[in-house]
């Protein structure tokens, strides 16, 4: 029961900050310099009966909260508005997009969970030169951006070697996979480092505990020690990173996309802030805001399973 009415909390205050989003997502780009009008008619001069047909057209002569009440309730049937550079409903626009974005972000979370827990793991289990190694190189991967990284290895491996293509999601699910694996490790490759890092500090913790001393001191199998005492007990601290993780991959494909020409709702969303299509960026920003926080919900939901000492609702353990 206690699970339950945290979960119900947690989504009234999840909507409660959607609804707060939605009003901050609309307004800031009619905060921006230049209006629609200006790019519908792509510098062209025109007559005021045109203007005004576009105003009437897009409602942009109408109070701002008349707007945003008007939007806010298409929202809320799943009419994201008409797209003033594809001339086509941002539904369809986002239908066709997030799959192969969706796809990006899934195969880099992959690389970055095996990757980054198996460093992690091997540092903190087998210290000296490995160890060594594994910071230094975990210290570079933090070092490099993803657009860097993307730069790189498009020059190395697409351009050069030949092995992989240079742009786009191919033909079909198998071809989207190949097209997108060097996408994916350019987007992980951050984030491997920062993953890689938390769990070889947790698990060095978790070394010192008394718990890991007990089990060894009754003969407990090494390996036993290591995956029941010592990463379980890390767990926790590895699943709120992970919530960072999903996080900063649905930030940085914006980047990864666009070097690419992945054609997700990355890119989409680069190239509408460009061309001020107001409705495609305030359903992609939307889109994002919610995802952030379906996120954050699951990990707050998952904490106490992995992690019994952290009380529903908190990700802290007690000392």
């Amino acid at each position: 029961m206690n699970f339950l009415r945290f979960a119900a909390r947690r989504l009234v205050e999840m909507a409660a900050t959607l609804l707060a989003a939605s009003f901050v997502v609309f307004g800031a780009m009619y905060l921006a310099p230049g209006n629609p009008a200006s790019f519908l008619l792509s510098g062209r001069s025109a007559s005021p009966a045109a203007l005004q047909a576009i105003n009437d057209q897009y409602h942009l002569d109408d109070p701002f909260l008349v707007r945003y009440l008007r939007w806010l309730g298409q929202v809320l049937q799943g009419d994201f508005g008409r797209s003033i550079t594809y001339r086509t409903d941002v539904s369809t626009l986002l239908a066709d997009r997030v799959p192969a974005t969706l796809t990006l972000v899934a195969m880099a979370l992959v690389v970055v969970v095996v990757v980054g827990l198996a460093l992690g793991w091997i540092g903190a289990v087998r210290g000296g030169r490995t160890d060594s190694a594994i910071l230094l190189s975990t210290t570079l991967a933090v070092g490099t951006p993803s657009f860097v990284a993307a730069v790189l290895l498009q020059g190395l491996f697409a351009v050069r070697l030949g092995w992989f293509p240079t742009s786009g999601t191919g033909d079909g699910f198998p071809d989207l996979l190949w097209h997108l694996t060097l996408p994916a490790i350019a987007l992980a490759l951050y984030l491997i480092g920062m993953l890689a890092r938390v769990t070889r500090s947790a698990m060095l913790d978790a070394l010192e505990g008394e718990h890991v001393t007990v089990a060894r001191s009754r003969g407990v199998p090494e390996r036993e020690v290591i995956r029941r005492h010592v990463f379980r007990n890390s767990l926790g601290t590895v699943l709120t990173t992970g919530g960072l993780v999903v996080s900063t991959l649905l930030v940085c494909t914006v980047l990864v996309e666009s070097a690419f020409s992945v054609g997700g709702i990355g890119q989409l969303l680069e190239l509408s802030t460009t061309t001020k299509d107001f409705p495609t960026v305030q359903a992609i920003s939307l889109l994002v805001v919610a995802l952030f926080m379906a996120v954050n919900l699951v990990v707050d939901l998952l904490h106490p399973l992995v992690d019994p000492r952290v009380a529903l609702g908190t990700r802290r353990t007690d000392a």
